[in-house]
């Protein structure tokens, strides 16, 4: 979608949602005739909408890059190509480089990251300027623009700059360079700005330096994300279509005419000069390394030499051509438009690593060459592995297997898998595993051939142990506790590396490493590691070890091994970014014991419906979308309903294709898709590399990725009529494959039957087995829910339904207490025991002479069922009167089925 926007605040936004909403009310008829008398005007083009001509029909004119640039999406408007090294795009003086509510740019800058919530990137920010240059920062210099002026399409970028006389930039990109034009006012003093100090991480230090008449290098050392990282380099060159008439670079706030280079920390970079008297249009080709400046100099002239206009149109013909894999047919315009910006921005990342001879850097610092693939870097994995993962292995599988395999050479040359890396750092950004689930899903998508055991050796080095201390890597930071216990405890004080820490976040990392061990079990099943594969499936039913059935919740447990945190889910502590309730449905392994947890599928029904609002869902849903669920990028804490906008529960709508009401996946899901509009804030919280749009894409064609890291895909009604599927044929024999729901719409929106390849299906998933197979998946839908997949059997299967019996003790008691001489002290000590049946032990308490403790011995008996089951046991110590001032140790030792803990209470006794 070429896209003129024109207002701040993507005005009728709210009037479409509404409008979805009302119409989707089925049970009030005058409500619905309502709906649809407001639906013939409220998706009419608004005025800020596309005001370019149509471009023949094309798919690229359905992408609107504006969508997520405001209300912190974090997307980026720029031009770029599919999975493109460069991304050259405005930065207005967000941390993150683009906000749509900000009315100057900085400077267009060479690399973005979609969706990101902490600044990275925005390396060599280029401003054209006229006159004198009076100032070398960024922000002092930055130009006006305004969104009437402004322009968008894959590929493209076009904005007017009302400072400096006017001005206009263009911006296209090839996968190693980022194409400018730029329209000066006539004048004799036009100027391009190469701002190498300045960029959206922490610039530690930067070069400069002028080639000849037409070619700048600059160099760009920096670090951080969220953190602090260790260092990475990005290198460039610059190369005009005209030469220079004067140049000169700044140090500081030192400007000097003339000056060939310029290095070292601070505001440092170079200009180059030009008389537009005569020709108004200066062109420029930047081309990004980060293996070295000769890398970009290649770069350059394997991919610089072309018009801006030939790139301009490749670019476009590139982008219709990935668009196309998942051409969409039915819905409105505003839909539509969600949906293929969503498919353009699931496809922006993993960047290109390599260079174009296939240098790339690796995490040695030494430079390699990619033979046989392309080199990816850049991986936010615990997003990513939820749904982008499996949606490149659908659209992309032969790019997802060179990522894959890129992720592989990370851990052969830097030692570890990452967790969130960057270049060749590695962030440590977010917790849990994410790694495991990404690269066991491109095992079981059959993306791995011929590194199997490669990947598998480096999977279980990650999950059996921790990095070296010396490394960058966090790994599975909280190792050594899990593998002893089961569990990972809520310690905020412990030892960590720059990023975030699984210590921090104990029971959403001990969900997060359980969910890991499952994919990793199968894979090494499948393998035919057969000890290995039983212990990583045992290990996959830790999530039970975080489970207090004395609340029915999953909650924190502290260092000793105690439950810890408010008893309310809602205000539960420990979980990452989220609360209890929505990590209470990250078990997509055990589906069946998950739901035997919650007291069977009624009760796991009635929570899901009180998590979702359901019955304010289906009465009012635009107040329940907007008001009732979660709404904000960062609103994460103190909730007890759906978060639409992160990570922890996309997979939440799904889990009623397992408690026998899958009708309810469908009203779920198309509500949240009504989240998703061609607004600048049409997009659910940051979109994390593509993964929101992911979600948003695989949800709308009905095909959905239930459980990370299997082969497991659920379904449900599509959003479009018809969806058409092209696939690569050495993965996908057919090379197509046709979703199909004839009269699909908000108010007949549930599915009656399905057919695969003209075949009855009941169950509610496929595999990627059945999707290799099959050429056709025809949904019949109706305005009423039907019987169609809720019988037991229908359900997804689990992954990781395993026995694995426990035998585990903990016990909890406080480090010091007081008492008087002549008084008493109250301690309460908590054990914690987990067995398979009844759990059955004692705690004996003894204090040194003069004191006394009662009772002296108890016996512990609580139901466990391989739960951990708490019995508190108060204790009290008397202090004679002649008890003399000073400390004494009581001592508290329970014993259960072999075990043994020891607590030491330091006992102060006054005066």
């Amino acid at each position: 979608m070429l896209t003129t926007l024109s207002s701040a605040k993507g005005r009728g936004r709210l009037t479409r949602r509404t409008a979805f909403a009302i119409f989707r009310s089925r049970r009030n008829p005058l409500v619905t005739a309502f709906a649809a008398i407001l639906l013939a005007g409220a998706f009419a083009p608004a005025a800020q909408a596309a005001t370019a001509p149509a471009t023949g029909g094309s798919l690229t004119s359905e992408v609107n890059p504006f969508i997520g640039t405001q209300n912190e999406g974090n997307t980026f408007p720029g031009a770029t190509v599919p999975f493109g090294m460069v991304q050259i795009s405005p930065d207005t003086g967000h941390n993150t480089g683009y906000d749509y509510d900000q009315s100057s740019i900085r400077g267009f800058s060479m690399v973005h990251l979609s969706g990101v919530g902490c600044g990275l990137g925005g390396d060599l920010p280029v401003m054209p300027t006229t006159g004198d240059i009076t100032s070398t920062d960024n922000a002092q210099y930055a130009a006006s623009f305004s969104h009437t002026d402004e322009q968008a399409s894959p590929g493209y970028y076009r904005v007017g700059l009302s400072s400096y006389g006017g001005i206009t930039a263009e911006l296209t990109a090839t996968t190693h360079t980022g194409l400018q034009r730029y329209t000066f006012p006539a004048t004799d003093a036009a100027n391009v700005l190469l701002d190498s100090g300045q960029a959206l991480h922490t610039v530690s230090s930067s070069t400069v330096t002028v080639l000849d008449d037409r070619t700048i290098a600059a160099t760009v050392t920096g670090s951080g994300f969220c953190q602090d990282t260790k260092p990475y380099t990005v290198y460039t060159v610059t190369r005009f279509d005209r030469p220079f008439t004067t140049h000169g670079t700044w140090s500081g706030t030192d400007v000097t005419a003339g000056s060939d280079s310029s290095t070292g920390a601070g505001l440092r970079g170079a200009y180059a000069r030009f008389d537009t008297r005569s020709d108004r249009t200066v062109g420029a080709t930047t081309a990004v390394s980060y293996v070295s400046v000769n890398g970009a100099l290649r770069n350059l002239t394997a991919e610089g030499h072309t018009s801006f206009d030939a790139a301009r149109a490749a670019a476009g013909r590139t982008w219709e051509s990935w668009l196309g894999k998942a051409r969409v047919q039915g819905g409105t315009d505003t839909s539509r438009a969600a949906y293929y910006t969503s498919l353009y921005h699931a496809l922006l990342s993993p960047n290109t690593g390599t260079d174009v001879d296939g240098s790339y850097l690796g995490w040695d610092e030494k430079v390699h060459h990619a033979a046989d693939f392309t080199y990816y870097q850049n991986w936010s994995l615990w997003d990513t592995y939820r749904t982008q993962a499996q949606l490149l292995s659908l659209l992309a599988p032969s790019e997802m297997r060179d990522m894959a395999v890129s992720l592989l050479k990370v851990d052969e040359q830097g030692g570890w898998l990452p967790k969130w890396g960057y270049a060749t750092a590695e962030t440590n950004i977010m917790t849990g595993d994410p790694v495991t689930p990404f690269l066991v899903n491109a095992f079981n998508q059959g993306l791995l051939k011929g590194h199997e055991e490669e990947a598998y050796q480096a999977l279980k080095k990650n999950a059996d142990s921790v990095p070296p201390a010396a490394s960058q890597y966090e790994g599975r930071g909280a190792n050594t506790d899990y593998l002893a216990n089961g569990f990972v405890p809520l310690d905020e004080n412990a030892a960590h590396k720059p990023g975030d820490f699984d210590y921090d976040h104990g029971p959403s990392t001990t969900l997060e490493y359980a969910l890991s061990d499952a994919a990793l079990g199968s894979m090494a099943a499948k393998l035919g590691h057969t000890a290995d594969a039983a212990r990583y499936l045992a290990r996959g039913q830790n999530y039970r070890n975080d489970f207090d059935p004395s609340t029915g919740w999953f909650r924190a447990r502290d260092t000793q091994g105690v439950f810890t945190g408010p008893a309310d889910p809602a205000a539960s502590t420990g979980f990452h970014e989220g609360t209890a309730w929505q990590y209470m449905w990250l078990v997509p392994q055990d589906e069946p014991g998950l739901i035997s947890l919650i007291g069977g599928k009624d009760a796991t029904n009635t929570r899901l419906d009180s998590f979702f609002a359901y019955d304010q869902l289906l009465a009012d849903p635009s107040n329940t979308v907007h008001n009732v669920w979660v709404n904000g990028a960062y609103t994460y804490y103190n909730q007890d309903k759906y978060n639409p906008d992160n990570e922890p529960d996309l997979l939440a709508p799904y889990t009623y294709l397992s408690t026998g009401q899958p009708w309810k996946t469908t009203d779920v899901v198309h509500a949240a898709l009504s989240l998703f509009t061609d607004q600048p804030n049409g997009m659910t919280g940051n979109d994390d590399l593509g993964e929101m749009s992911s979600w948003m894409v695989l949800s709308s064609i009905g095909v959905y990725p239930v459980d990370p890291g299997s082969a497991t895909w659920g379904l449900t009604t599509p959003a479009f009529s018809r969806v058409d599927l092209t696939l690569d044929r050495r993965y996908y024999p057919n090379g197509r494959l046709t979703i199909a729901a004839p009269g699909a719409s908000e108010t007949d929106r549930y599915t009656q039957s399905v057919t695969v390849s003209g075949r009855a299906h009941d169950a509610t998933y496929l595999t990627t087995g059945d999707l290799r197979a099959a050429r056709d998946i025809d949904f019949t839908v109706g305005d009423t829910p039907s019987g169609w997949g809720t019988a037991a059997s229908d359900a997804p299967p689990a992954e990781d339904h395993v026995s694995a019996p426990q035998h585990h003790l903990a016990l909890g008691a406080p480090a010091t207490a007081t008492a008087k001489a002549g008084g008493t002290a109250a301690i309460t000590a908590t054990a914690v025991l987990t067995a398979p049946d009844q759990a059955t032990g004692t705690l004996a308490v003894t204090a040194p002479v003069p004191l006394a403790a009662a009772p002296a011995t108890t016996r512990l008996d609580v139901t466990s069922d391989d739960l951990p089951a708490t019995a508190d046991v108060p204790v009290t110590v008397t202090v004679p009167a002649t008890t003399p001032p000073g400390t004494y140790p009581v001592t508290l030792t329970a014993s259960a089925a072999g075990q043994t803990v020891t607590r030491t209470v330091t006992l102060t006794v006054t005066s």
